[in-house]
């Protein structure tokens, strides 16, 4: 029995071991991490490579691989990644891989601030000026560049913002990217015009420029091309021994999955709006229990993934502002006022609930409109429902009683029992009936209805 539980935990220490990432090599030499990114830099990412490459230095990897693809990303995830790399004892080798692939926008920094940057064949990457969501106005001109006062605009070349505040983010990028080309000995000039100008390169012409220190066809190649380069890392300078190392995938988890999945700005926006119309019914219907569940907890990750995007929340006042005046408009009808503002309100605050216009980083706008729609349909049937209702004749409550046809039930000279829609009420009259006479109700006082005889010929 004791032979079988230790071979029993020795199986399943064995596949813990497997299980968990930048395990399999522990304690040997001579092998390579390897991470993919294929999609634009956020959240995710950011945990993803930050995880990787602390795994990688701890379980001693000699290098570390980044393979980039990806169209940009946020500033901030961009620069915590770029944190991670300059303080790794291992040198990281970003690769712009495979062919097809761009290092654009975030990706050309990351790439300036690895220890090694190469690109496959047939990649490019630039384009690295910052974005905004706002469109800007036209760009003015700078004074002409020989300074020889010419007025014919030969000379002149246009500034790259247009505001203090435009002016005053590119120029931090500037000096960040320079900053980064300076320690990495390449090509500040270009970083520059890369920020400033928005150009591009493609790997060969990067590699002729001095952007970059290879030119790779593949990572076997890469490993290649990097034997006896001698590197200088936070741990000290080292050479590298790459011809024929080992590899090592360190894989997404579930955890950068579901951040992935979550700080999708369209994925949030959706959590956002469940986790409020649920908590807006469990309001509504005390004690039906899952709609305040549901809510909670889709509130809850939407917090979470709110607070790690770049949310503008003038834009999320506005949206529960709008979602607020509709629910208004359904308790108490204005007929459209309430209704048409909540949804302005809701279109505007969704359109500019996110503050970048990254790639991979807006709300769909086709989800705004179909949710716009439905809101706007559904108070618009409201409003119908509201006004044939207030058009209909009252059938019901005391002045549905007025005109209404009632039958004696018996014999009486001023006061007696009649029947009307199949129930005996208290009446008064000013004329003797009898009981099956028919008579017609003029007034109410309180539960008793004043009737009269429809006509002198009903009297028997």
């Amino acid at each position: 029995m004791t032979r079988l539980f230790v071979t029993v935990l020795s199986i399943l220490s064995v596949i813990w071991a497997c299980l968990l990432p930048g395990t399999a090599h522990s304690g040997e030499a001579g092998y390579a991490v390897v991470l993919e990114v294929s999609d634009a830099i956020g959240p995710a990412t950011s945990d993803y490579i930050q995880r990787g490459i602390d795994s990688a230095n701890a379980d001693g990897a000699q290098l570390i691989i980044l393979t980039l693809d990806t169209p940009g990303g946020l500033d901030a995830s961009m620069r915590d990644i770029i944190k991670a790399i300059l303080a790794s004892p291992a040198p990281v080798a970003t690769y712009v891989f495979p062919s097809g692939s761009h290092a654009a926008s975030a990706g050309t920094y990351i790439l300036y601030a690895s220890h090694i940057a190469a690109m496959a064949p047939a990649t490019n990457l630039g384009s690295a000026t910052p974005v905004s969501l706002m469109p800007t106005p036209p760009t003015p001109k700078s004074k002409p560049i020989d300074g020889d006062g010419a007025e014919d605009g030969e000379d002149e070349v246009p500034l790259p913002g247009s505001t203090a505040m435009e002016r005053k983010v590119i120029n931090d990028a500037v000096a960040y990217i320079q900053s980064l080309a300076e320690l990495r000995d390449r090509n500040a000039e270009w970083a520059e015009r890369a920020v400033r100008e928005a150009v591009s390169l493609s790997a060969e012409a990067a590699l002729e420029q001095g952007v970059i220190d290879l030119v790779a066809a593949n990572i076997p190649d890469l490993l290649a091309q990097l034997d006896g380069r001698e590197i200088t890392t936070e741990g000290g300078d080292r050479t590298l021994a790459t011809q024929g190392m080992a590899l090592q995938r360190i894989e997404a988890d579930w955890r950068t999955r579901l951040l992935s999945v979550i700080t999708n700005p369209t994925v949030a926006y959706l959590l956002l709006l469940m986790g409020i119309y649920g908590l807006i019914f469990e309001g509504y219907n005390p004690g039906a229990i899952v709609p305040g569940v549901v809510g909670a907890i889709c509130l809850l990750l939407a917090a979470f993934a709110l607070q790690v995007l770049p949310v503008n929340y003038a834009g999320l006042a506005l949206i529960g502002l709008g979602i607020l005046l509709m629910i208004a408009e359904i308790f108490a009808p204005s007929f459209g006022a309430l209704g048409i503002g909540g949804v302005a309100a809701f279109v505007i605050g969704s359109v500019i609930l996110i503050d970048t216009d990254v790639p991979g980083y807006q709300v769909s706008r086709s989800l705004i409109g179909a949710l716009a729609t439905v809101g706007a349909g559904l108070l618009f049937a409201i409003m119908a429902v509201a006004i044939k209702a207030r058009r209909a004749p009252v059938v019901s409550g005391i002045e549905q009683m007025l005109g209404e046809t009632a039958e004696a039930a018996e014999d009486f000279q001023a006061e007696g029992l009649v029947d009307v829609h199949s129930e005996t009420w208290n009446a008064k009259t000013h004329k003797p009936v009898r009981q099956g006479d028919r008579l017609r109700v003029v007034g109410v006082e309180g539960l008793t209805l004043l009737v009269e005889p429809e006509s002198n010929g009903d009297q028997s």
